[in-house]
């Protein structure tokens, strides 16, 4: 009960990462990912003159992109992913769970009021988080969920 009780009641705060570098959507992609691998950060947000998020690009856009032999010199808002799933900072970590399982992502930007980036959270950080907070649920785990014993453990005889 403890552990739901966590995930309903913890904020997104509880596991957030720091503030993803921001870029205006005019920048070019080469720009971004020379960023991002000199910051080893995962994830870069792209924001309007006044700050509000409009996009995100993640390494694994960037994968994709150098993959193709794309041309790096084009406006990062050609490639970014456009109004992405966020989270608030007054969310749960279970909300941020939910929205990254029901979406497939690994990392959600989080915002203000203002839909200003204020962090990001990422699929890591709540792993590590759910270690952390409820290591009996994480430890005691078999490899395989439904695994039992064919013989009884301990010494025979």
């Amino acid at each position: 009960m403890a552990f739901e009780l966590n995930l309903q009641t913890d904020h997104v705060g509880h596991v957030r990462g720091a503030t993803p570098p921001s870029f205006p959507p005019d920048v070019s992609i080469r720009k971004v990912i020379d960023t991002m691998q000199v910051e080893r950060r995962g994830s870069a947000v792209v924001c309007d003159p006044d700050g509000k998020l409009i996009g995100i690009f993640t390494e694994r856009d960037a994968l994709r992109l150098l993959a193709a032999k794309s041309n790096l010199d084009l406006p990062i808002e050609s490639v970014m992913a456009k109004e992405p799933v966020t989270v608030a900072e007054s969310d749960t970590v279970g909300e941020s769970v939910r929205r990254m399982a029901t979406g497939g992502y690994r990392r959600l930007p989080i915002v203000d009021g203002s839909n200003r980036p204020t962090g990001i959270v990422k699929a890591t950080e709540i792993l590590h988080y759910l270690v952390e907070h409820f290591p009996e649920f994480v430890y005691n785990l078999p490899p395989s969920p439904d695994q039992t014993n064919s013989q009884r453990e301990g010494a025979l005889g």
